[in-house]
Formats: structure tokens, sequence, C-alpha cells
């Protein structure tokens, strides 16, 4: 089940973020231009990391919804042969079944890749990619926005679009800067819930969600349930302590997967009385966009600016 597939990502940390479901957004490459011209390589070879590139992939595979939200935003769609299960943004990307939850090294090799892009080193993959000669580069689930923007740069260098990729992360990085600094001020903090399925898990500000509420000045009600950060930021809190916590706002992820929305919230036990749930403060999020830490971040960011600012001061 997918929602079960989220829960045991939530306990792995950062491999939730692979298992964003649905479709929907509103940039469907990101605005920018496909690159066409997959012959030139001037800028090879290349090196970030430990990688290098010889020439200009023209077989990437990639392994993860937000890589291929990456590598179609910054224009190198027409570069890509496969991606896995899970991406299903844009529309157009050739999604196949290659798995990115457990990655089969030899199905991979049957693509023919000369670059492959994963987030999570799963059964060991990269080293038997990389024995099979395979280049690989591994974007691990960000924890903070410049994460996002290093790893569209560096993938953008990987695949010869460097120019897209530094114009996007720009793009993003103005923003987020203009998001952020239109969010009201007040003199005290709103505090929010945050909920990744019904059972009522959810995040701390350690995250990259939470990150995201950080900067906006709110303040996360999960925080206490994972002080210590033993649950790796995806705490469950109890029905209990959260309607207790009365947060001023939540926010639903799990709007898809789960199908929660403010008439189901409004209709547990006991939340009733909870400030969000009287006010009508209840926001419903895309799990795609709300679980990947790409291009579309800023359409999440957007989401919740607007649901702040419209809480009357």
């Amino acid at each position: 089940m997918r929602y079960q597939a989220r829960i045991v990502a939530a306990a792995l940390g950062a491999a939730l973020l692979l298992a964003g479901c649905g479709d929907g957004g509103s940039t469907e490459n990101g605005g920018t231009p496909p690159d066409t011209n997959v012959s030139a390589t001037p800028d090879f070879p290349v090196t970030v990391g430990d990688l290098t590139v010889a020439t200009k992939p023209t077989k990437i595979v990639a392994l993860s919804p937000t890589a291929t939200e990456v590598l179609f935003a910054i224009g190198a769609g027409p570069q890509v042969v496969a991606v896995d299960d899970q991406s299903n943004f844009p529309a157009n990307a050739p999604k196949s079944d290659l798995s990115a939850f457990q990655p089969n090294a030899e199905a991979i090799a049957g693509k023919s890749p000369d670059l492959v892009v994963l987030s999570n080193d799963m059964n060991n993959v990269v080293a038997q990619l990389r024995q099979l000669k395979i280049p690989v580069y591994v974007a691990p689930a960000g924890k903070t926005l410049d994460d996002t923007y290093r790893q569209i740069t560096d993938i953008g260098a990987l695949t010869g679009n460097r120019p897209a990729a530094e114009d996007l992360a720009k793009q993003m990085r103005t923003d987020v800067d203009k998001l952020v600094k239109d969010v009201p001020q007040r003199s005290t903090k709103l505090t929010y819930y945050y909920e990744l399925g019904p059972e009522l898990y959810s995040l701390t500000s350690k995250t990259f969600v939470g990150s995201l509420f950080a900067q906006l000045g709110l303040e996360n009600i999960a925080d206490p349930a994972d002080a210590d950060g033993s649950k790796g930021g995806y705490p469950q809190l109890s029905a209990e302590s959260l309607v207790k916590a009365d947060p001023d706002l939540i926010f639903l992820a799990d709007t898809v997967c789960c199908q929660q929305n403010a008439d189901s919230v409004k209709a547990r036990p006991g939340w009733s009385g909870i400030t969000a749930v009287k006010s009508g403060q209840i926001v419903g999020l895309n799990d795609d966009i709300a679980s990947r830490w790409g291009p579309r971040t800023v359409d999440l960011l957007r989401q919740i600016v607007d649901a702040v600012s419209k809480v009357p001061a």
C-alpha cells in the first residue's frame, strides 16, 4: 500500500521523500526550454565530487521523482531514457518499471545509461553500477533549500545543462526570498501541525519541509516529539498531545494517498475544539509537491505563505 510505503519511508527518514503520489502542479518543465543539442560537449569532461563524466550524457536514467523533476526543469528531458516507477511528473517523463525502492543494477544496466541519478543507495546499487562502469550521481533527500540548489547545479553540470540549472536555482532563490519577505510579521508565532498520514505521523523543523516553515517563523508542535532526533525527524504524535498543543494551522500532506481533507479532520473525535479546526485553517496539500525537494518546492512554499497570510494577526 502506498500509505504503508510512506510510513516505512518516514522511519527511514530521507527515503520518505521518494513516496510522493498523484499528479498536479503548475510548472511542467520549470519554464525552461528543452536543450535538444545533446551532441554538443563543450564543458566535458566535468567532475562533481568524486564523479567524472567524460562526455555529455544522452541516455540518463533517473531513479528518484525529485531527480526526474530536476532533469526536466533544466532542459535535460530529451536526454532521459527511463525514470523510476514513482516518477510521475512531468507527464512526458519516460516512466518505466524500474524501482527506486528496490533498485536492480542489472535492470538499470539494461537501459544502457551513460548516467544514473538516484537518491538512495538501496541494495548497494551504487557500487554495482560503478563496477559496470556506469557513472552514478547520488542526490539524497535535501535537508535545506541549499541542498536543493546544489543538487540542481550539480545535475546541470553533469548533464551539460549548467546555464539552465544555474538560472533555475537563481530564480528559485529569488522566489523564495520574496515569499519569505511577504509573510506578515506577528508578535506571537503561529503554531502548526503537518500531517503525513491519518495515523498522525508528522515531521519536525529539522526536516526539509520543516525548515521551510521555520523560515516563515512558524512553530512546529511536533518538535517536542522528536527533540533528540532519534525518530529521524518523523515522529508519530498522539491525538491527546496534538489536541493539547492546539495548533493554529493544520497542513495535510495526505490528501491523495489517504483522502484526508478538512471534513475528515473535523470529524475526528476531540478535534472540533482545535483552533485550526474552529477557524477553518486546514490546508490540503498535493502529496507529491509536499514530499519532494526539487523545483516545485516554490509551489509548496507559496501555498504555505498564502495560508499563513490569511490568518488574522
